[in-house]
């Protein structure tokens, strides 16, 4: 299918994005809900899930994304691979997530992925950032606990290609009780077996990417 093309920002504090999600009804987008579920916020055209989805194809993903074009693409092409372990939301997920979550399984969130999320560089539009200390309480109330030996099990991966932002995200779970932070705090590569879009071209242009993880305590 043609790549669609989208505006690279949207304000998600517009009137057009102040509704919060409907959740749908996840029987009818999943074939077996009793899979944990891979949360990844910011899913641009949706790459990195699909391949993980082939990869691991005993875990449940989801993509939320604000950019709605985006969101049918990824749809689209995950109904042409016929996947069935994986689906795509449109929504602002600062208004929606615990509704979101709330609606999933119980106990069935494993793991969260945000990455290079947009930046908002002026600090009048600080609220527009992704993560806000909501989320992370949020995502505290309904992420399952870290596990050594389990796989994707009990954690937040965090990456960008902006140093400011990824030391603001990282203080924000550094300041929750409820997660702790990997060591070293800055990972020096990743370590998830896909790279999304934006951090291969980040390599390319030989950016540095500070990444780092945080665990839900037990």
């Amino acid at each position: 299918m043609p790549r669609v093309r989208v505006r690279q920002h949207v304000n998600p504090l517009s009137k057009r994005y102040q509704t919060p999600l409907n959740p749908p009804s996840w029987e009818t987008l999943y074939s077996d809900l009793t899979r944990p579920f891979f949360l990844d916020i910011g899913s641009a055209r949706g790459r990195f899930l699909l391949e993980m989805a082939k990869i691991k194809p005993e875990y449940n993903f989801l993509g939320v994304e604000i950019r709605e074009p985006l969101v049918e693409e990824a749809n689209a092409k995950r109904d042409e691979l016929g996947l069935t372990n994986v689906y795509y939301l449109f929504c602002h997920v600062n208004n929606s997530l615990g509704i979101l979550l709330g609606s999933l399984p119980p106990n069935s969130l494993n793991y969260v992925t945000i990455q290079f999320p947009d930046p908002w560089f002026k600090k009048r539009h600080a609220k527009r950032r992704i993560v806000q200390p909501q989320l992370v309480n949020t995502l505290a109330d309904y992420l399952n606990p870290h596990h050594d030996h389990a796989d994707f099990q009990g954690s937040v991966f965090l990456q960008s290609d902006v140093a400011s932002i990824s030391e603001e995200i990282a203080s924000q779970f550094d300041a929750h009780p409820a997660f702790v932070r990997e060591q070293p705090p800055w990972l020096p590569e990743n370590p998830l077996p896909v790279a999304t879009e934006r951090e291969v071209t980040s390599l390319k242009e030989n950016k540095p990417i500070y990444r780092t993880l945080f665990h839900k305590k037990a």
